[in-house]
């Protein structure tokens, strides 16, 4: 297709040749990963207050809007600071770092290509959980419950410090048991998407299949580990006390919502038409970036 980026013009297996000119376009992908997601948040955030609210509750898509609607207009982007921060910056790190240790993996490695690509991508979203604190504090700051306690960012981080570090990493846990398998399956599976999908014939056609290729993937991946982050949203948006085990989280989740399998998957509906456009956004931008530099 017209305008493949540095990293789909590298011939398959050839790990060596790719390895030569790594270096002269590996940063391209920390910066495009950073605007793409930058672009995202601000597209996507009212959205997301709507299906925090739902996840943290179990409302009904329409419960939860009508509470944004009591809050006001002043508070719809109350909250938006940490993720800015946490997604840029994860966003960076998971086209960037996943570049990086593809180039490592693959100039050591003797096994299946495949295999060390999967390695990377876990590798990957194993080393963006370190940016838990921000996705803990945008949880405090996103329910209403502490809208009292909190009136910025910085607020949130200076109360959570008084119980320790491992406050910050309230949650840990299920974001582990999401970024690795995500990451492996997002990367593993982009490629083999678009290549499905009709051949692009201009920039835009180009565009619209990475926007579709995206965002597919970002709406099946985020229904497949959608009761993974129910759960993180339950323990993030306790402050102090005791560190409950992810099973005893979901447990506790299971009997509040009647023992139904669905349940556990209520607000499911817009998070996948969130990820559609989510993901969408974040392929599209990041593709389109990175032919422009």
């Amino acid at each position: 297709t017209e305008g493949k980026s540095c990293s789909s013009q590298r011939p398959p297996g050839r790990a060596q040749q790719w390895q030569s000119t790594h270096h002269t376009c590996s940063g391209k992908h920390y910066l495009c990963g950073l605007c793409a997601a930058f672009t995202n948040i601000m597209v996507t955030f009212p959205i997301q207050k709507v299906l925090f609210r739902q996840q943290l509750h179990g409302l009904r898509t329409g419960e939860a809007v009508r509470q944004l609607r009591r809050d006001g207009l002043r508070t719809l982007y109350r909250g938006i600071l940490p993720p800015l921060m946490q997604k840029t910056a994860t966003m960076a790190l998971m086209f960037g770092l996943y570049e990086d240790f593809s180039a490592l993996l693959l100039s050591h490695a003797r096994g299946p290509e495949l295999l060390t690509r999967s390695a990377a991508a876990a590798l990957t979203g194993t080393t963006e959980a370190v940016l838990t604190p921000f996705e803990r504090v945008q949880t405090l700051l996103q329910d209403h419950r502490h809208h009292d306690k909190f009136t910025n960012t910085y607020q949130a981080f200076r109360v959570l410090k008084a119980y320790g570090v491992r406050e910050y990493y309230r949650g840990l846990v299920p974001i582990l048991l999401r970024n690795g398998p995500s990451n492996v399956l997002f990367f593993g599976l982009r490629g083999p998407l678009k290549q499905h999908l009709p051949e692009a014939t201009s920039y835009s056609s180009n565009m619209l299949n990475d926007f579709i290729c995206g965002g597919l993937l970002g709406a099946v991946l985020g229904l497949l580990f959608f009761p993974v982050n129910v759960i993180k949203t339950r323990m993030q948006a306790q402050i102090g006390g005791e560190f409950q085990s992810f099973s005893k989280v979901l447990a506790k989740i299971w009997l509040e919502r009647d023992r139904k399998v669905m349940h556990l998957f209520r607000g499911a509906h817009l998070n996948c038409h969130r990820s559609v456009l989510s993901w969408g956004i974040i392929n599209a931008t990041y593709e389109f970036l990175l032919k422009l530099l």
